[in-house]
């Protein structure tokens, strides 16, 4: 069980006022708020390690070393088999299009991509522009729009002998609905697909086990799970060994660096350790790290399962409102604790513009989920309010909420 209150000590943020008030950050699903210890690791790196890699002098040394902690600490967090299959970039969006160039070197005519209309566009553009480039086809898998759930057998009727690759969203930045990874994972290989996972919106709300799920990439973004901007992708080693990677002459032929494009945010990765490490921490003190992650982000994944089913059953009594996703609170598992909603008065925009007056901080739009709000028919009406939860989130500010927008005119 968390300690709330004491781990939001940890985040200097969450108890600066504004005018007498504490901001409440429902804005996690767009960056979340770091501890201090990561913005200390961050000022750390500058002020006694920063150098390039790789060379013969203490500071590049020093720097070496926490970049390679980088890498394990990332390889733990995402139960990867190796650190050297962790690659950094400048974002998920970035690594994505990255990726989708060498993958779409090996597609020809006829192949077929199967995306879904559930993910971020960033999990989307890449690989249609590269489909585009190769002649392959690009297919797209439905969710159902009364839950906002993926639709698992429209995929697997959508899935043939010509598709080459599936990639799919591990939890909806847009209406928190968690597919079903691993299932979608072994249709894709029984049909002779790679698997591209888009843990961005899932990485600070549960575990995440690239084993255990089977995929064969997946890419998320340090500042959605309390770190600075970094964006970490992981491979399986024998495809980040044989796909053609766009690189300089004098890099290495051997993953991660055949994957990391000039000199990287080395602040930045001291920045990555920290994060992993103060998830870490909420797992305890005792056992390897992978397994204090696994009891932390289970804890996690409790304090915002009942902080969702508050906020569920709240909206639920103002009629006003309509949640888009699953908003039975027994089905919260089924989701992440970010709830979408329209009202039936007023404007995303307004609705935000509202809250914010108040020190209560949301997103409105389609937060590039371009395909999500079009399904439901909601983008020429500004999309939709989004409230993100995480795990520094409490009780009082849900009620806090709520009774904003019960004043709401």
């Amino acid at each position: 069980m968390l300690d709330v209150e004491s781990l939001r000590s940890c985040f200097p943020a969450l108890g600066r006022a504004v005018d007498g008030r504490l901001p409440v950050f429902l804005d996690g699903p767009g960056g979340t708020q770091v501890p201090q210890s990561v913005a200390d690791a961050v000022s750390r790196y500058l002020t006694t390690s920063n150098a390039n890699h790789g060379g013969a002098f203490r500071t590049s040394r020093l720097s070496d070393e926490v970049c390679h902690a980088a890498h394990a600490a990332c390889a733990d967090l995402l139960h990867a088999p190796s650190p050297d299959e962790i690659v950094f970039g400048q974002n998920m969006t970035s690594l994505t299009f990255h990726l989708s160039r060498a993958l779409g070197r090996t597609w020809k005519t006829g192949d077929e991509v199967l995306l879904t209309r559930l993910d971020h566009d960033a999990n989307v553009s890449p690989w249609v522009l590269a489909a585009r480039d190769a002649g392959a086809v690009v297919r797209f898998a439905d969710f159902r729009p009364e839950d906002c759930t993926l639709d698992l057998d429209d995929l697997r009727r959508r899935l043939t002998p010509r598709t080459r690759l599936v990639a799919v969203t591990c939890a909806s930045n847009a209406v928190g609905s968690i597919p079903d990874v691993a299932a979608v994972t072994r249709l894709a290989h029984e049909a002779g697909a790679l698997v591209f996972l888009d843990a961005v919106h899932y990485a600070p709300h549960g575990v995440i086990d690239v084993r255990g799920w089977g995929c064969d990439f997946l890419a998320c973004s340090a500042y959605k799970f309390f770190g600075p901007h970094v964006g970490v992708l992981w491979g399986r080693r024998g495809l980040l060994e044989s796909l053609p990677a766009y690189k300089v002459r004098p890099a290495s032929e051997s993953p991660p660096d055949r994957w990391m494009t000039g000199t990287q945010n080395h602040e930045g990765l001291a920045g990555v350790l920290a994060a992993v490490d103060y998830l870490a921490d909420l797992g305890g003190t005792e056992a390897t790290r992978r397994h204090r992650l696994v009891r932390g982000m289970t804890a996690v994944r409790d304090h915002e399962a009942d902080l969702c089913r508050r906020l569920l059953r709240g909206l639920a009594e103002r009629p006003r409102f309509r949640v888009w996703g699953v908003t039975q609170p027994e089905r919260v598992g089924e989701r992440t604790p970010t709830v979408a909603l329209t009202d039936r008065h007023r404007r995303p925009r307004e609705l935000a513009v509202y809250l914010a007056e108040r020190e209560i901080y949301a997103w409105d739009g389609n937060f590039y989920a371009v395909n999500v709000t079009e399904r439901l028919g909601l983008e020429e009406r500004g999309g939709l309010l989004r409230l993100g939860l995480v795990h520094y989130n409490t009780a009082a500010e849900v009620d806090r909420l709520l009774a904003a927008l019960d004043e709401l005119p």
